[in-house]
């Protein structure tokens, strides 16, 4: 399998697995999207790593594959091809990419389709698809301007140029840079840590963001507060008020 889902206490890990560098062709693209729904739907799932293995998250698309295509294959295909990152970025669940290596192009993008990114010191990130003539495709013109700002987002898509983890921390675009050797690790303790937390409350507050990004304030707003309110109908809500009455703050234990 080109990509696989391998769960463990609660943590889902999808790993990208085609190398020498993870070219992300269409059949990793769907293989992809049917990972990511399955972990959305799997209720042992409570939190997810999207990782491509100690060497390289992912170098972008299959360029030979892509070379090969007409506009009207690519019409074809540019919806599947954005549904398998939307079906990751969907996940209604905390998401963490662990980047090792490069994260180019559709590897960028897959990035950018989770809550958080940890990088390797020695990663490098970048959108070059216009050094090929093209633009990012699958959501990088958007993902990229809504993390990092559109100035800062049209610099990297018009240059095409990587950037190192460094720098990428320094924007915004990655949120922790530590040892190659520890990246996996410290996105799956990140993860772990999620996977005790309150499921429906979660899902909630991930679903806040992101959609209350898409509108205006008081759309925002009217989301949080309706999400809000809905969490004092679940039994999480419930064992997280008491523990905090009875024992204090940060101490519930709440239902797998």
């Amino acid at each position: 399998m080109t990509v696989t889902l391998e769960v463990d206490e609660g943590v889902g890990t999808i790993r990208l697995d085609r190398p020498p560098m993870n070219a992300m062709n269409a059949a990793v693209q769907d293989r992809l999207r049917a990972v990511a729904e399955e972990a959305a739907r799997r209720p042992d799932v409570r939190a997810v790593v999207v990782w491509g293995g100690e060497k390289v998250f992912a170098a972008g698309a299959d360029i030979k594959e892509m070379q090969a295509m007409s506009y009207q294959d690519m019409a074809d295909r540019a919806g599947d091809l954005q549904g398998a990152f939307t079906a990751v970025a969907g996940i209604p669940k905390p998401v963490v990419a662990a980047v090792n290596g490069y994260a180019l192009g559709g590897g960028c993008e897959l990035a950018l389709c989770a809550d958080i990114r940890i990088a390797a010191e020695d990663a490098r990130l970048g959108q070059p698809e216009i050094l090929l003539g093209v633009i990012p495709g699958a959501g990088g013109t958007q993902r990229l301007a809504r993390l990092v700002g559109p100035s800062r987002a049209k610099d990297l898509i018009f240059t095409g140029r990587m950037v190192t983890a460094q720098e990428a921390l320094s924007i915004g675009l990655v949120d922790r840079v530590v040892p190659a050797a520890e990246v996996y690790g410290a996105a799956r303790a990140w993860a772990e840590r999620l996977a005790r937390g309150p499921a429906y409350a979660l899902r909630a507050a991930k679903e806040a963001v992101d959609k209350g990004l898409d509108a205006d304030l008081a759309t925002g707003l009217a989301l949080e507060r309706h999400l809000f309110a809905g969490l004092f109908a679940t039994e999480d809500r419930e064992t997280g008020m008491r523990s905090f009455v009875e024992d204090g703050p940060g101490k519930a234990k709440f239902s797998r």
